[in-house]
């Protein structure tokens, strides 16, 4: 079974802010790759409920089926590689192949023949490696939404937690709190369906 634990902080960006960081990092418009998050829950957000979370991302034509979920430190992510055609099964239908993602949503006992596709959000994101860490910088487009985004990936929380707060100290970015992705999407889709 393909899992981790992933410990990342993250600070929402204006614009300027965004671009600020890009000259800081030396990233270029070639350094951005373009990904699609494709997002599910059952009709009674069971996984809400959880904590949870469940995409498929596609990414450089591959997709991978992630759950995320709660851990003592950061959040336990399993994977699971799938097809075109498995990808698009999911969307169209809700049905999830056997595996170590099918595996996990029933130990936290999710009625998984009630998963649902609730709509995508594409990002495009650049990586550069910082202090012990990986720096990601994103721009996402979502229902009516574009926003961007800054995440440090690190190994070690409490270190991470100062070498991110000593970034945006640096360059003078409040810390903002920042809802991760499928939480700000789901608010705006709620938003508009009101």
């Amino acid at each position: 079974m393909s899992q981790e634990i992933e410990i990342e902080f993250k600070n929402l960006l204006t614009k300027d802010e965004f671009n600020q960081l890009k000259k800081v990092f030396q990233i270029d418009e070639d350094d951005f790759i373009l990904q699609e998050n494709h997002y599910f829950d059952t009709p009674q957000f069971s996984l809400k409920e959880l904590g949870a979370a469940l995409r498929i991302r596609k990414k450089k034509n591959q997709f991978v089926l992630t759950l995320k979920e709660p851990a003592k430190i950061g959040l336990l992510e399993t994977h699971q590689a799938l097809t075109n055609d498995e990808a698009q099964t999911i969307i169209t239908s809700g049905n999830l192949p056997e595996g170590p993602v099918v595996a996990q949503l029933q130990k936290l006992e999710v009625a998984v023949q009630t998963i649902t596709y609730f709509g995508s959000l594409t990002t495009s994101r650049a990586e550069k490696n910082y202090k012990n860490g990986l720096i990601v910088l994103d721009h996402s487009r979502y229902l009516n939404i574009e926003d961007y985004e800054l995440e440090y990936e690190v190994q070690d929380e409490e270190k991470g937690k100062a070498a991110f707060l000593q970034l945006l100290n640096e360059y003078s970015i409040p810390v903002r709190q920042t809802k991760n992705k499928i939480r700000r999407f789901y608010e705006q889709k709620y938003k508009e369906a009101r």
